[in-house]
């Protein structure tokens, strides 16, 4: 694996993921012997302001809204607060060059806290389950399980974890859909 860090105003071929940090990206170049490269992108967590936050992020980086779920159309959802029942559970913003960042909100309700470190997390998605089942591993060896890996509600395989270097990763392999 060749790891490159970069500046803004270079841009470098493959994968540009965007760090809040010193403006600057961190570009990973994930290169196999058989040239399969994973997708990563940005998910952030936010205190209750995604749909600010992400339409802010629209008005400077153009594109679309992609995605879009709120905790209300959730299984489960009339547990929650109705304060809280807007909020949303998952928005991806696919950029104009392809890139998608994706985001959630917080709740309180979950005890969730916003705390620095907690608010990135790179999301692989993975080829297959196996995928998962090794960059899981792989990544969490050392570190810490936050989600195990489960078969979810929306149609994938996923879960959370925090690498022994503090990283917060997600892990996700989407099921095709049957036509």
């Amino acid at each position: 694996m060749q790891v490159v860090v970069a500046n803004t105003f270079y841009r470098l071929s493959y994968l540009h993921i965007l760090i809040v940090d010193s403006c600057h990206y961190l570009c990973l170049l994930i290169r196999k012997k058989t040239q399969i490269m994973y997708t990563i992108n940005v998910y952030f967590n936010f205190m209750g302001n995604t749909e600010e936050a992400m339409n802010f992020y629209k008005s400077v980086f153009g594109g679309e809204f992609t995605g879009l779920s709120r905790f209300k159309d959730l299984p489960g959802s009339e547990k929650i607060p109705a304060h809280e029942q807007n909020k949303i559970m998952h928005i991806t913003l696919t950029t104009k060059n392809g890139t998608n960042i994706m985001a959630t909100d917080f709740l309180e309700s979950m005890e969730q806290k916003f705390e620095p470190g907690n608010g990135v997390n790179l999301c692989i998605q993975a080829e297959s389950e196996e995928e998962v089942d090794k960059l899981f591993k792989d990544l969490s060896k050392g570190g810490k399980v936050d989600m195990p890996l489960n078969k979810t509600f929306w149609g994938a395989y996923f879960g959370m974890c925090r690498d022994k270097f503090g990283v917060n990763w997600m892990i996700n392999f989407t099921y095709p859909q049957n036509q």
